[in-house]
């Protein structure tokens, strides 16, 4: 059986009724972990300028229990450096598309979820997307397979998992995991999963759609490029689906390497204006082309589909 085949029988595109507890059960944290990230997200919060925001942050908190604010918070206007702005009381599909749609995101290593609206993003502009000529090639090999929305679970525990070499501290709490399981559910989250031969999950990321705009969240590579290869062909996909930009957040070296860069919270929110307001791609997402297709494509260029012949 081809591994495509055997990945669609063995994970069924639409999860059964009834998924709370095993999700619960999936999601969960020992409280030797949930120490680790307490311990861990205090330091991260005192280090460099942000221990300048946490003035700001507590009292923002403070007003925040005396009297709890309804609605989303003003992007533009933030408590500290980091870019706070409010304190998350509703975290439903509904409120996250629309908090996304506005430039906010939700945030936290300890304590109740924020708000969250940088000075600057990270944006991706579909038509300034750069492949790598190794990219390129790896994609050709037919090693892996890609798919969208078929294991939305287990790319977000990849996620929220262990590096290699370095202190585990992540933002991907049980109850973001949780939040975005129930926006998945919804058709607002959307999962790219990359498979090995074996028909094994070794790469993927998931992130939010609102109209023509898609936030990545998080990504993961269990084999050696194998989440910018989802990364690719979900590029494609987004461009043929008319959908404006990609909003990384931060910047990282892995999104800078391929045609990511910073823009001011101003011209964000500009973008992110025209990008909401397209009609997106409603439901569950699916692969339409292969990775030979991705492979081809030049971004901006006058043949979306011609071969480059600088890669090979």
């Amino acid at each position: 059986m081809p591994v495509s085949t055997a990945i669609a029988a063995s994970r069924p595109d639409d999860p059964p009724a009834g998924d709370d507890a095993r999700r619960r059960a999936l999601f969960r944290e020992s409280l030797a972990q949930r120490l680790q990230r307490i311990a861990l997200g205090a330091a991260w919060s005192l280090k460099g300028s942000r221990v300048k925001g946490l003035p700001g942050l507590a009292r923002l908190w403070a007003r925040d229990l005396l009297a709890p604010a309804e609605g989303l918070p003003d992007p533009d206007r933030t408590v500290n450096p980091f870019g706070v702005c409010g304190i998350v009381h509703d975290a439903s599909p509904t409120a996250l598309t629309a908090a996304y749609a506005r430039g906010l995101f939700p945030f936290a290593h300890v304590g109740p979820l924020k708000w969250i609206s940088p000075a600057e993003r990270c944006i991706l502009l579909l038509d300034e997307l750069h492949i790598a000529k190794r990219l390129r090639r790896q994609m050709r090999q037919g090693r892996y397979t890609v798919t969208f929305d078929r294991d939305f679970e287990g790319v977000i525990t990849a996620c929220a998992g262990r590096r290699a070499g370095r202190w585990h501290l992540t933002w991907i709490t049980p109850r973001i995991m949780q939040c975005y399981a129930e926006a998945f559910d919804a058709g607002r989250v959307h999962s790219f999963e990359v498979w090995n031969e074996a028909g094994d999950l070794v790469g993927g990321g998931y992130g939010v759609a609102a109209g023509g705009a898609f936030f990545t969240e998080s990504q993961f590579s269990h084999e050696p490029n194998t989440s910018k290869i989802g990364f690719t062909v979900l590029h494609w996909h987004l461009a043929q689906w008319d959908f404006l930009l990609d909003d990384g957040k931060w910047p990282t070296p892995t999104i800078l390497d391929m045609g990511f860069r910073t823009v001011p919270r101003s011209e964000f929110r500009a973008l992110l204006a025209d990008a909401a307001a397209r009609p997106g791609k409603p439901g569950r997402w699916s692969v339409e082309t292969d990775l030979a297709t991705v492979a081809a494509w030049q971004p901006g260029g006058t043949g979306k589909g011609e071969k480059d012949k600088d890669a090979e």
